[in-house]
């Protein structure tokens, strides 16, 4: 589970509440090898470096505190300054050697829209890719055509981890791993939600159901 954060979605709560609420809720669903199946992708474009330096060191020390990881969006020079562990990088950012050369230790996520992207994404090296919008969604309508479920079948053929973004619910995820996805992303979904906690929950727990 990738949770990608807009403060503005929180419904005037502190995004770290909010944060903070979902990472223990997801402390029950930790893997035997210690890792939570939860990171965070802090992306708040809007701020100018000090103050999101000063954000993401915050998010950093729950995300520490629970044992998930985190990715700065976009900020190579962020997510070194907070000791993230990696970067996301969106489509028109820097290209994923060029963060190699500077950050040799950050992992790198990247987006993508279309099988092309996935494609030139798992030749570049990247750790995983975000894939979507798999469905209609208020923050892409109008841009992007929703590419469905199905298309991420043809997203993993390339040997890279996918994870599916766009409209998606607790629902939707049981379908999204049987297409071959790695795990489902959201935003709205849980830190909009009235107990992210609780939503947090149940995208853990339909991410077992492959049948």
């Amino acid at each position: 589970m990738y949770i990608i954060t807009d403060r503005q979605q929180t419904a005037g709560r502190p995004l770290l509440d909010v944060l903070a609420q979902a990472l223990a809720a997801a402390q029950p669903f930790r893997s035997p090898d210690g890792r939570l199946p939860v990171a965070i992708s802090l992306r708040e474009k809007d701020l100018p470096a000090a103050e999101l330096t000063l954000l993401a060191k915050h998010v950093r020390a729950l995300t520490k505190n629970a044992g998930a990881e985190l990715f700065i969006n976009s900020r190579v020079d962020v997510a070194l300054a907070c000791d993230a562990d990696g970067v996301h990088l969106p489509v028109d950012a820097l290209a994923p050697a060029d963060v190699r050369a500077i950050a040799p230790t950050l992992a790198i996520a990247c987006s993508t829209h279309t099988v092309d992207e996935v494609a030139a994404a798992a030749r570049a090296g990247v750790d995983f890719v975000v894939f979507g919008p798999i469905l209609e969604t208020p923050s892409k309508r109008g841009v992007l055509q929703p590419r469905g479920i199905h298309s991420l079948s043809a997203a993993i053929v390339f040997g890279i981890p996918v994870v599916a973004l766009g409209g998606l619910t607790p629902a939707h995820v049981a379908s999204c791993v049987r297409a071959g996805a790695l795990g489902v992303a959201c935003i709205r979904a849980v830190l909009a939600a009235t107990n992210p906690g609780a939503e947090t929950v149940a995208f853990l727990a339909h991410s077992s159901e492959r049948k």
